[in-house]
């Protein structure tokens, strides 16, 4: 299989802002100006001998990796850059979050995914309308910068679902059934990406001598600080969670607890009277008032005024 049978998901050169769509043909990784952007998708049969013979072997099986992590390493002249963005895909939940896998160099960015990413797909619809950012420093902050804004309004939305729980909790309402559960659930797994893509995109801003400009930098550690702060944020919820789960386990331990003791008490008033009632009703000879016709009404009433008594005992005694 040779390079001609690679089927990108899009390629543009990219000169000056203007972004020029590359029709067929080879597709290899020089740019005469600016630089030249190939999308692929990392389950195409095409993708590995193609970035074997146009990529460093670790940069090349970095982008067909089943399994990724964010992370961000310079080799060579070039930088290997794993991200991930939340899943907006139709019928999947957001916290099932999507690769995406970068080799960048100053004239070439190749990009690999298997589900569609969302800030990705809104640059490569500007550059379908003929716009693209101006350099490949631009092309990161732009794309970490709308990676950063979907993953901060689900994680919002994570936030806001916590605090109705509260209130549905402090008013005594129930929840539904694993609702709790659910929402701790996504905030863990998101949490389990946003955190090394922190330490990515911070070690991202910080190649100084490398291809990206001082302003595209700056924009590079404002996303790095607001990740950060989606990490406190989805720790912070995670916590909430944690003491409402433990404020629910309070409560229903709590009212089982009341429940027992109640029915130990009457189990107490209960068993004199079952002990008396079982007493008078054994059926042999010498029983006292077999004969009276009183005699029911008589035991009906020391039974009564026997179980008000003991409940008066245990209210006094404040076990009631």
């Amino acid at each position: 299989m040779d390079m001609h049978s690679i089927t990108p998901i899009a390629a543009f050169d990219v000169e000056k802002g203007k972004a020029t769509a590359i029709g067929g043909g080879p597709l290899d990784l020089n740019a005469s100006q600016g630089y030249r952007w190939i999308h692929i998708n990392s389950q195409d049969e095409a993708l590995r001998p193609w970035a074997k013979e146009h990529l460093p072997d670790i940069a090349a099986r970095a982008l067909w990796q089943s399994e990724t992590r964010p992370r961000c390493e310079r080799l060579d002249d070039g930088l290997i850059l794993n991200l991930r963005g939340v899943n907006l895909n139709p019928e999947s939940d957001p916290e099932d979050m999507v690769s995406l896998r970068m080799w960048i160099t100053e004239h070439a960015i190749v990009s690999a995914r298997i589900r569609k990413v969302w800030a990705l797909d809104s640059i490569r619809k500007s550059a379908e309308a003929g716009a693209a950012p101006e350099t490949a420093g631009k092309f990161l902050a732009e794309l970490t910068y709308g990676l950063t804004s979907r993953i901060e309004t689900v994680s919002l939305g994570l936030e806001e679902q916590t605090d109705e729980l509260e209130e549905a909790i402090a008013e005594g309402r129930r929840i539904p059934t694993g609702k709790l559960g659910d929402i701790r659930q996504a905030v863990i797994k998101m949490r389990r990406f946003i955190n090394p893509q922190r330490e990515a995109i911070s070690m991202l801003a910080t190649l100084e001598n490398w291809i990206i400009a001082p302003d595209e930098l700056a924009l590079l550690r404002e996303t790095a600080n607001r990740t950060r702060r989606i990490v406190e944020e989805l720790d912070a919820t995670r916590d909430r969670l944690s003491a409402l789960r433990d404020h629910i386990d309070a409560d229903r331990a709590h009212a089982l607890s009341r429940n027992s003791y109640v029915l130990s008490v009457v189990a107490a008033i209960f068993l004199p009277l079952g002990f008396l009632t079982g007493l008078f009703g054994v059926n042999v000879a010498g029983m006292p008032g077999t004969t009276a016709p009183s005699a029911f009404w008589v035991l009906a009433g020391v039974s009564a005024v026997g179980g008000l008594a003991l409940f008066l005992i245990f209210k006094f005694a404040k076990w009631l």
